[in-house]
């Protein structure tokens, strides 16, 4: 390749984040830049790093624009994640690009890159522009380095995605197929409602469904907005915000509290979080939601702890009761109202679907999205093969969890991210079968895969090393995919989230997995199975 390599960072909005996560970026960008030269090209970076600002990201979309108008939009074009990133700061700039792209990502749990890589693909796939991606650990390896030479040389990675293949409704189990499609009927029949407090959390432009798509679904959106929740939140009593935490305190949840605002988790950060859990099943009622969705960053931030309790609690069966304003009525009783973290549209539609579905074959309506953060070894040596670190940033059901809310426990969540605290919902997932997901838009429809996977049981010290390795925070799940490796996970997968659902028992899984498929395909979507699904094809 005869022109240097142009390379472009895209980091986050926050820039305590930004600064924090840098020394991480540096290095990786050092290895990346050596492998290029042994490849035989010289990498170039787009922008310079900022020494006032103490970091070398791209931090807002303005930026990011500005940026692109200086550098040469036939050359060759690195993006390189170490952290995640606000994928709409690069965005505008990589649609018109002309040369091509590569996106790359240091395989690291830490802050993490691949969650940004895996959102930037998935946004990249939604605006239709070509690109192709790669990861690694150390940058040297012979999978990464052929990969990388092959795409300098002008050539497109090819990966491999036999794993890949399309649902055929009339292969399903007959059950599962009339559930489906009678879910799917219902919809049509009696439209549902996704409530979204604000759209576009955090750049993430593949979490957005265009409402064309949405429409013919049978769902559609109440845009709402975060300062009717604000307000909404500050109107609750102190006696009926100290009722939700006596619940979860008599359920056995832990909080692990301090004096320090800055910190440590308060008392005063949980009730407003008992406070807000209260104003969004309201305001859902007032509205007649099926699912609700908070963005919480950016601007909520500002103003209130964290939502992740909140949505832990919205997405549980057994849950604290809030009742009508007049008090006649307990809201949603009984069953979740169904929670998108981070207003991810996606996820909120396969939400709504998997509720239903499960709650049709009397399976656990309980689902969550999680971040697709990192996959290792057992270092322990109990479970064989690739396990993924799953992870979000507290808004688990407990009904996932070892102990259920007896294995809850909430540490204030880190300041870097989110300045005014708040209790995250902090478990280890029970081992058994799962149903995963992802809904995504490419090629101006919507796409919905599917697969199974196991929930493993690891010994404490090796759960501990995953923690440490990303955000000991936060609820984790022990995933191994069925039949599906890792990288042909990342390869495929587009979108940085990944939802997940258990079953009764095996059998009870592939029923609630076909069933999704053929509600998903009745809706008009592309479907696809991911891996060893038990032969349906």
């Amino acid at each position: 390749m005869s022109s240097p390599v142009q390379l472009v960072a895209s980091g986050d909005l926050r820039e305590s984040a930004n600064r924090a996560c840098w020394p991480a970026q540096a290095e990786m960008e050092a290895a990346l830049s050596t492998a290029v030269e042994r490849c035989g090209a010289q990498l170039v970076r787009g922008h310079a790093v900022d020494a006032d600002r103490g970091h070398g990201f791209i931090a807002s979309q303005r930026e990011g624009i500005d940026i692109f108008a200086t550098l040469d939009p036939e050359a060759p074009l690195i993006v390189a994640e170490a952290v995640w990133q606000y994928s709409h700061h690069v965005l505008a700039g990589l649609t018109t690009h002309r040369g091509p792209i590569l996106t790359v990502a240091n395989w690291s749990g830490q802050w993490p890159g691949l969650v940004g890589l895996l959102n930037l693909n998935g946004s990249l796939a939604k605006a239709g522009v070509p690109f192709d991606s790669l990861w690694s650990e150390t940058f040297e390896d012979e999978w990464f380095t052929s990969r990388l030479s092959a795409w300098l040389n002008g050539r497109t990675i090819e990966h491999d995605l036999s794993h890949v293949r399309p649902f055929k409704p009339s292969a399903a189990a007959e059950e599962a197929r009339r559930v489906g499609e009678e879910i799917a009927a219902e919809l049509q029949q009696r439209k549902a409602i996704l409530g979204v407090f604000d759209e576009g959390c955090m750049g993430m432009f593949n979490a957005i469904i265009p409402d064309h798509l949405l429409m013919p679904c049978g769902v559609f959106k109440e845009r709402l907005s975060q300062s009717a929740l604000y307000h909404e939140t500050k109107q609750v009593a102190d006696a009926e915000a100290d009722a939700v935490r006596t619940w979860l305190e008599e359920r056995g949840m832990t909080f692990h509290t301090g004096p320090n605002h800055d910190e440590n988790l308060t008392d005063a950060q949980i009730r407003d979080q008992c406070r807000m859990y209260v104003a969004a099943v309201r305001i859902a009622d007032d509205f007649g939601c099926d699912a609700i969705g908070i963005q919480y960053q950016q601007g909520l931030k500002d103003l209130l702890p964290a939502s992740d309790l909140v949505e832990g609690m919205l997405n549980n069966g057994d849950r604290p009761p809030v009742r009508s304003r007049d008090g006649e009525r307990v809201l949603y009783e009984g069953r979740p109202l169904t929670h998108f973290n981070e207003v991810d549209e996606c996820a909120g539609l396969d939400g709504l679907l998997t509720e239903r579905v499960h709650r049709a074959l009397g399976q656990p309506t309980e689902n969550t999205l999680h971040d697709l953060r990192w996959s290792d070894e057992d270092a322990s040596g109990t479970v064989e093969g690739e396990i993924w670190v799953l992870e979000i940033s507290g808004a688990a059901p407990p009904a996932h969890f070892e102990g259920g809310w007896a294995g809850a426990e909430g540490f204030r969540q880190p300041g870097m991210y989110f300045p005014s605290g708040g209790s995250t919902v902090r478990g280890i997932s029970k081992p058994g079968p799962v149903v995963w997901s992802r809904i995504f838009v490419e090629d101006d429809r919507l796409h919905m895969d599917l697969g199974l996977a196991d929930a493993v049981a690891l010994p404490r010290e090796e759960t501990e090393r995953r923690w440490n390795a990303t955000t000991p925070q936060w609820p984790i799940m022990h995933a191994v995919l069925r039949g599906v490796s890792r990288d042909q996970m990342m390869a495929r997968h587009r979108a940085n989230h990944i939802q997940v659902a258990y079953a009764n028992s095996e059998a009870e899984a592939t029923t609630a997995l076909h069933a999704k498929a053929a509600a998903a395909a009745a809706l008009g979507m592309t479907v696809s199975l991911c891996g060893t699904t038990d032969g349906a094809e």
